[in-house]
């Protein structure tokens, strides 16, 4: 009996370590890969998805963040032991090992692509790309100066894959919005970014923030803005009612409300508008579904 407890005990333990790699804790980042999708299914829709659509596409948004954030650590592990935020993920503190990151990736990536097998051809080789994407984002922070545009691409892909499964093609409109998906991820991992400038340049990565330098606000800003107007082309042309573009007002109002929290470079305040990227996402969506 108390073998079996403490057996029962480690097993909990692990189980929470492995929770904490994958970020079950920190949601905001499924979330933010969520509302393009979810905006994408809406829109080839015709505002009528079909549910167990929404369903797949759900799951298997949290289920490739948890794979991205497992491949990302083992991807990391050398750097996130000299940047303060990072350094006691279970990883880098050495409490699960290295081979176990990538197996919980693995075995991620692998429940996502099965998750799709019911869909059509199109959609299953876009979700092989997407996989593709995904693992290889974290290496190119080693040399690429804008990052976070590639994290746009990996966190947006649901969109092309969400009109591929509605409508058996991938028509301008999905690579518009997927466009639009880069801007908003630059304007959110840029303000991400800002809270470890200082840790950055000293270990050497390459970050949005870094490349901007003192014009990071103002690039933040831009983002926001060219992201905004795209999505509004698309909804425009889709004839979408007075719903939406109430939604992109009071989106546009949350970009304005994370420039007065940027705008000192405060790392806490850097990092708080980040997360209320969730609100300006859910915006978005709502005029989506509104309209």
């Amino acid at each position: 009996m108390k073998n079996t407890k403490l057996r029962n005990s480690v097993i909990i333990r692990r189980f929470i370590l492995y929770a904490r790699l994958v970020r079950l804790d920190k949601p905001i980042g499924s979330l933010l890969l969520l509302w393009p999708t979810l905006c994408a299914l809406w829109l080839a829709s015709a505002g009528k998805p079909d549910w167990h659509l929404v369903a797949i596409f759900t799951v298997g948004t949290v289920l490739m963040r948890s794979a991205g954030c497992a491949i990302n650590d083992f991807a990391d592990r050398d750097f996130d032991r000299h940047v303060k935020r990072t350094a006691e993920r279970p990883l880098t503190s050495g409490q699960i090992k290295a081979w176990e990151a990538v197996l919980v990736a693995a075995v991620l990536a692998l429940l996502s692509l099965a998750l799709i097998q019911p869909l059509n051809l199109l959609t299953q080789q876009l979700s092989v790309l997407a996989v593709l994407i995904a693992t290889s984002y974290p290496y190119f922070k080693r040399f690429f100066a804008l990052p976070q545009a590639y994290l746009g691409i990996a966190f947006g892909f649901g969109i092309p894959m969400a009109y591929a499964a509605v409508l058996d093609a991938v028509p301008v409109e999905a690579w518009v919005l997927l466009l639009a998906n880069v801007f908003w991820a630059l304007a959110y991992d840029t303000e991400y970014a800002m809270v470890d400038r200082d840790d950055d340049l000293r270990i050497g990565l390459r970050t949005s923030a870094i490349t901007f330098g003192r014009y990071d606000v103002l690039a933040v800003m831009l983002c926001y803005a060219i992201s905004l107007a795209l999505i509004t082309a698309v909804g425009l042309q889709h004839r979408l009612g007075a719903g939406f573009l109430i939604g992109m007002l009071v989106a546009a109002g949350i970009a304005v409300y994370h420039w007065t929290l940027i705008r000192g470079r405060d790392r806490m305040r850097c990092f708080a508008a980040f997360r209320h990227n969730n609100w300006l996402g859910a915006a978005v969506f709502a005029g989506v579904t509104l309209g």
